[in-house]
Parts: C-alpha cells; sequence; structure tokens
C-alpha cells in the first residue's frame, strides 16, 4: 500500500518514514500542506497521515479540499492538541481516526490497518482466495496451509493484487501503489516480480491465480 505522510516536525516525518516504510509501505511525505495537496494532486494512495497544524495549508485545509473533490481516502490526523471540540472538528471535516500527539507507533500502524480495513469492507486483515490467505497484519502468506516467504515488495504487490481480487489492474496501477516518487526503477519492474510471484505462489499449486490480460496488466483470480 501507498501512504502520504504529512508532518512539519522533521525528526517525526523522518521516524514514521522510516518505520512505515520497514513494514513494506510505499511512503511519500512532505512537511506542509500546500506541499501534501500537490502530492495528492499526483498519486492515489490508500492513507493519508496528516498533521493539523502545518505551514501553507492546515491538515483541515488539505482534508475539506480533498473531501470537496469527493476523494474518500482514509485520513488519520496528528495534533498535539487533545481537546475534544479539537478532536470532534477533525472528524466533523471528514478525517477517519485522530491520533494526539505523543503516541506509540504501534498505535499508529494499527490505526492504520483498521482504517484501510474500513474502506475495503474487510472486517479483518486477512483475505483469502483459493487455498491462498494473506494476513496482512502478520505480513504472512500461505497457500494451501503451506506457508510462502516474500520478500517485502513481493507481499506489497500481493497484498494490492488481493485487496482488489478480480480487478484487472495495469503495471502503471501496480506501480503507482506499491512504491513512491523516488523510485526509478525499469520499466519491466512490475513484471519481474509478477514473475517471482507466480513462481513461489502458483507454480507448485493449483487453481492458478495471477492471470496476464494482455494489453491491461494482471488479475488475481480464480481461472473462469
Amino acid at each position: 500500500m501507498r501512504l502520504l505522510i504529512a508532518e512539519d516536525e522533521r525528526d517525526l516525518n523522518g521516524i514514521l518514514v522510516k518505520r512505515l516504510s520497514k513494514e513494506g509501505y510505499g511512503v511519500d511525505s512532505c512537511y506542509d500542506g500546500k506541499e501534501a495537496m500537490a502530492y495528492l494532486a499526483s498519486a492515489a494512495y490508500d492513507a493519508i497521515v496528516l498533521d493539523i497544524m502545518m505551514p501553507g495549508r492546515s491538515g483541515l485545509e488539505v482534508l475539506e479540499n480533498l473531501r470537496a473533490k469527493g476523494d474518500l481516502t482514509p485520513v488519520l490526523f496528528l495534533t498535539a492538541r487533545d481537546a475534544v471540540e479539537d478532536r470532534v472538528k477533525g472528524l466533523d471535516s471528514g478525517a477517519n481516526d485522530y491520533l494526539v500527539k505523543p503516541f506509540s507507533l504501534e498505535e499508529l500502524m494499527a490505526r492504520i490497518r483498521a482504517m484501510t480495513r474500513k474502506a475495503d469492507n474487510n472486517p479483518t486483515n486477512i483475505y483469502t482466495l483459493a487455498g491462498l490467505t494473506v494476513d496482512c497484519k502478520a505480513r504472512t502468506v500461505r497457500r494451501d496451509g503451506e506457508q510462502i516467504q516474500l520478500s517485502s515488495r513481493e507481499f506489497a504487490i500481493l497484498e494490492y493484487l488481493i485487496r482488489n481480487q478480480g480487478m484487472v489492474l495495469s503495471r502503471e496501477q501496480i506501480e503507482t501503489h506499491v512504491w513512491n516518487f523516488d523510485y526509478a526503477g525499469g520499466s519491466n519492474v512490475v513484471d519481474v516480480y509478477i514473475r517471482n510471484l507466480r513462481r513461489k505462489m502458483d507454480d507448485d499449486f493449483e487453481p492458478k491465480l495471477i492471470h496476464t490480460i494482455r494489453g491491461s496488466g494482471y488479475v488475481l483470480r480464480e481461472a473462469p
């Protein structure tokens, strides 16, 4: 999944980017509201973490602009303000959650998982398809009970595929949701990772789940 972190405290911003990247997320980050709006206009994100008090544009202004466009991407507010009225204002503006500084990184991870779970209408962090089980919290993959070892990038691609199972996803969509703006890979990088996934979780199993749609991309589904 791809996240945007907009937080003007540079040390905290760096800590969040480092931890979330370690967890396998594709992460873009910025330090003010105007820059956040530019990022949001240029890419699609699975979740957004916004500091309320930022230079340029406040987190509230960024969120209001996002919702005015009909964009329902899950948003978690970070703030040093813990007054009830501040929390109410943030939630009423369209935020999905609210975390007061200082906070535990583990709690932030859990809240991000909860937000994206609700967005997918999935009550758990576990996705299944024809003997394939992907646990997004534990970051484990099993096929017919056998554990499959994946790299963090392979897992990120599989997670995106299974969250959108049955939908044809272009190479550009996969690349956009898995890598951040700093990535400068080759043009066939998605194909390389798809081949690795097939070798690990499809070649020795039936039915085959990863299918190529010529001229369009890839889809995760049972064969029709």
